[in-house]
């Protein structure tokens, strides 16, 4: 299991001011006798409206290094395999990639980036790490 991201607590916070129940930290899947995957957070929200919960995972990325690219192509692969993972063993979960708002303004809208995004079907969480308050969930 890696470390913690720095921002990890503060998105787990956003998340529960947003009103989400924080069922896993880190949500642990086995996905074969020797290979476990370890995906930052879960959480579930009950929808009054329709009875049925909704169950998440997040990956929290803080993008604090120099080269913010290295950084985004390490968060693809982790996505990737981390959404694989989800759709064998907890599909009803939907797997979001957490990420500062000053990253996401500077970065990630950027053109190419905002293509591989989108190309790539990463859902986003955008988050504001002084308020620790989510600020747009993006699908």
């Amino acid at each position: 299991m890696s470390a913690k991201d720095k921002f990890h607590d503060v998105v787990k916070t956003s998340l529960k001011k947003d009103g989400w129940v924080i069922t896993d930290d880190p949500l642990r899947i086995a996905v074969d006798r020797i290979t476990n995957v370890f995906i930052d957070l879960a959480a579930e929200k009950l929808i009054v409206a329709d009875r049925e919960g909704q169950k998440i995972a997040v990956e929290v990325k803080s993008f604090l290094s120099p080269s913010t690219i290295s950084e985004f192509h390490t968060a693809l692969g982790q996505f990737i395999n981390y959404r694989y993972a989800l759709a064998d063993y907890e599909p009803q979960r939907v797997l979001y990639l957490a990420v500062p708002v000053v990253i996401y303004e500077e970065f990630f809208t950027t053109p190419f980036i905002h293509s591989v995004i989108q190309r790539s079907q990463i859902s986003l969480l955008i988050f504001d790490p002084v308020k620790e308050e989510i600020v747009q969930w993006q699908n």
